[in-house]
């Protein structure tokens, strides 16, 4: 199997990397710790559907999730349609705050889909993150699924929450396909990128990049049978929200590659993406590339994209 950016094989570098970081299914007796933990999800979700597709697929089959948090917020619309989906999956008990705001309107696709009676959510992304971590004994989940900046206002305000978190972010790339630029996760917020990933360093943060999920075997089109079903007389209501926020996208693009329902698959111990350890560094714009002194993190290097593609169906059937 190739790795994502290089001429290799997953086969040569196997041998540096253990269980836990080749991923794999949770062992059959004795399930690691981590696999119960608590989760919080940290999404721009209104722009690309990809998160919104996450955010249902963790809200059907991951209990733990506790909190979501929203990033490159809109005027906190993000927030309020992260509360209106996990209303509709049934979700009412997972709190939701606004996060970062950076002024960004561009990746924003979903006006007047969050209805009006929706309330707005609440702002404070530090206390509810240390009400979760003092509530909790052991580690917690989180998973990125846009830009480092609540990462990097916690890892500011209060450092020792940061360290019990166990951090799968989808982000980075190492051969990003516009090399003038950094990827999109990175590049929205490149400081806090810049400032996160060499602080992450000593809990050994893992990155789904962007040159494994960005690949047309996951990409949802209106020919996909996924959106063939939320288009369906029958659909339920998240997936009538679905097809009209696939519509929306794909109004622009031609459709949803699945960044970050992969990113929760690799959270969720899903054994179809591998990883190696990695040694990275961050250029001025936030571009990932290979350094022999830089920062050792945890990359995907490839995935097995029909079994996810499968999985997905599955989770959301």
């Amino acid at each position: 199997m190739a790795l994502a950016g290089t001429s290799a094989s997953f086969e040569e570098f196997e041998e540096l990397a253990g269980p836990l970081i080749r991923g794999g299914p949770p062992p059959a007796v004795g399930v690691p710790a981590i696999a119960r933990a608590p989760m919080v999800i940290d999404t721009d979700i209104g722009g690309d559907p990809d998160d919104t597709v996450a955010l249902v697929v963790a809200g059907r089959l991951v209990p733990e999730l506790r909190l979501v948090i929203t990033s490159d917020e809109y005027g906190g619309e993000r927030a309020r349609f992260a509360r209106y989906l996990l209303d509709l999956v049934g979700r009412t008990d997972v709190r939701v705050v606004a996060g970062s705001d950076l002024g960004n309107s561009r990746m924003w696709v979903i006006d007047g889909l969050c209805p009006a009676e929706v309330p707005r959510q609440g702002t404070d992304v530090l206390g509810a993150v240390s009400e979760l971590c003092a509530a909790t004994d052991g580690r917690i989940r989180w998973v990125g699924m846009g830009p480092l900046s609540n990462l990097a206002m916690l890892q500011a305000e209060r450092p020792e929450l940061v360290s019990q978190l166990v951090v799968t972010q989808m982000g980075g790339a190492i051969n990003f396909r516009d090399p003038t630029r950094a990827e999109h996760n990175f590049r929205v917020d490149p400081q806090a990128a810049i400032r996160m990933v060499p602080a992450l360093e000593p809990w050994l943060p893992t990155f789904v990049v962007s040159d494994v999920t960005f690949n047309p075997a996951i990409e949802i089109t209106t020919e996909s049978r996924l959106y063939k079903r939320w288009a369906h007389p029958d659909a339920r209501p998240w997936e009538r929200l679905f097809r009209e926020h696939c519509d929306r996208w794909m109004a622009k693009y031609p459709g949803t590659m699945q960044h970050d329902a992969l990113t929760l698959a690799a959270a969720m111990l899903w054994p179809g993406v591998r990883f190696v350890r990695e040694r990275v560094a961050l250029d001025s714009i936030a571009r990932m590339s290979r350094s022999d002194g830089g920062t050792e993190i945890v990359m995907s290097v490839s995935a097995d994209y029909a079994a996810f593609m499968s999985w997905l169906e599955d989770a959301l059937s």
